[in-house]
């Protein structure tokens, strides 16, 4: 049986599940590719540590050059994460023609277009089925299931810190920042989650998703990016009470010419399947024009969720050096699939709409100063930028304090609302800025 070297380099949480299922699962592994995935190194400055795994002799080593360099291994597994010696590592592994997998969702969304030319250039595969979405086969459903399909639009839950987040305000009704302390009590975020609860690996992982779907290249510059460290047990009781649910979504849309994708907390139906998607867990909903909805939903992160995430990227490359080894010395070598799901002549440039132009409704949550003329004012605003109110509900007095008002707008331009905020907020009644969220009601179109 053909031996294929794999060698891992970063054995932290996911090295480690990835380690421990390549050795743990050998056999199952052999009788559904036909090789032997060996693992041959596995790269950490820290070789002291006890992963609970015991390695072979000169297996756990510090040095990922040698497992780089060395000629015997066929698959590079990046686990190192970031976007500076991880990059380095990757593109040597490439330039020296081995196969490379990787979780790195913010490399690729950074330096993904020319992480594939090169790859390209020497014939070699790159996963990153990882990247986006844990275990769900995201990449692989968008890549190869619906390939006879035009993916009209993408809405995802795809960070599991901000849903924790969101549910326990909404299910406990306390504040973001214990909500917060907490997830990362549980180790649910990190002790620096800015990149979470802001939105921005949300962002990474929808400017894969974007360009897998539309065949554009990858872009994550001009993705919108909100995230929830504003919302309030306020907004999401009102939210509730008018039967929405708020969720931070990566959203995306195909409108041919240009392509939608924004993150940004959203209210969606409460009938709708994403807003009971609770917890750590992710969820994405597929609108295709063959399909129709398809909904795909699992743990985001974690272990072994995610190192069952590398593994199916190994396994696919494991399958198509199988079928090369067949292949005579002269014939260019076989990758099944494009690594961007499109035929690299077919990934265009496509450009993303300013979230200026978007078209939806609005929540919008104002303090009022409790006198007679303020509402007409903030709605003689609205009303002159174009924007069309559906309802306006405020809140009990409060003793020498501003009133809540609540808003909800028919659908309007988002150039005519952040106008309008912007005259609102400089009213003397209005002493704080305020709170938008955006509406989606039908968020399969």
């Amino acid at each position: 049986m053909k031996q294929i070297n794999i060698a891992i380099l970063g054995c932290g949480v996911v090295g480690t599940g990835v380690a421990k299922l390549l050795m743990e699962k050998q056999p199952l592994l052999e009788s559904k590719i036909g090789a032997s995935l060996n693992l041959k190194y596995v790269v950490d400055l820290d070789t002291k540590t006890d992963r609970g795994i015991r390695f072979k002799d000169g297996v756990f080593i510090s040095d990922a050059t040698k497992a780089i360099d060395d000629p015997t291994v066929d698959i590079i597994v990046e686990l190192i994460g970031g976007k500076g010696v991880a990059k380095d590592f990757i593109l040597r592994a490439l330039k020296n023609k081995k196969h490379v997998v990787t979780a790195n969702k913010a490399l690729i969304a950074e330096f993904g277009n020319d992480i594939v030319k090169i790859a390209a250039e020497h014939n070699s595969d790159f996963g990153f089925e990882a990247s986006v979405g844990g275990c769900m086969p995201v990449i692989k459903t968008i890549r190869e299931s619906l390939v006879a399909n035009r993916i009209n639009s993408i809405t995802g839950i795809l960070n599991g810190t901000c849903n924790y987040i969101l549910t326990k305000i909404s299910n406990e009704g306390c504040l973001f920042d214990v909500a917060l302390k907490e997830a990362q009590a549980k180790g649910y975020a990190e002790a620096d989650p800015f990149l979470d609860v802001e939105g921005h690996d949300s962002a990474h992982k929808l400017a894969i998703l974007a360009s897998l779907a539309y065949g554009m290249r990858i872009n994550i510059k001009d993705i919108h990016v909100e995230g929830i460290s504003k919302i309030t047990p306020v907004d999401i009781e009102f939210a509730k009470d008018f039967g929405y649910t708020i969720k931070l979504l990566a959203i995306s849309k195909n409108n041919t010419d240009k392509v939608e994708a924004r993150v940004h907390p959203t209210m969606i139906p409460t009938v709708h399947p994403l807003a009971h998607v609770n917890g750590s867990m992710n969820a994405l909903t597929i609108n295709a024009d063959a399909t129709g909805e398809t909904m795909l939903y699992g743990a985001g992160a974690g272990m072994m969720p995610t190192a069952s995430a590398v593994l199916s990227d190994i396994a696919d490359i494991a399958r198509n050096i199988m079928v090369n080894q067949n292949l005579n010395s002269d014939s260019k070598p076989v990758t099944r699939i494009p690594i961007l799901g499109f035929q690299d002549s077919n990934v265009r440039q496509i450009s993303i709409m300013p979230i200026t132009e978007i078209n939806t409704c609005y929540y919008i949550r104002l303090a009022a100063a409790d006198r007679p003329g303020v509402l007409s004012k903030i709605t003689g605003i609205l009303g002159n930028c174009g924007i069309s109110i559906q309802s306006v509900h405020q809140k009990g007095r409060q003793a020498n304090g501003p009133v809540p008002v609540f808003m909800i707008t028919h659908r309007a331009v988002e150039r005519d609302v952040q106008q309008a905020l912007k005259e609102i907020s400089e009213l003397d009644a209005i002493p704080e800025n305020p709170v938008v969220i955006r509406i989606e009601e039908d968020i399969t179109t």
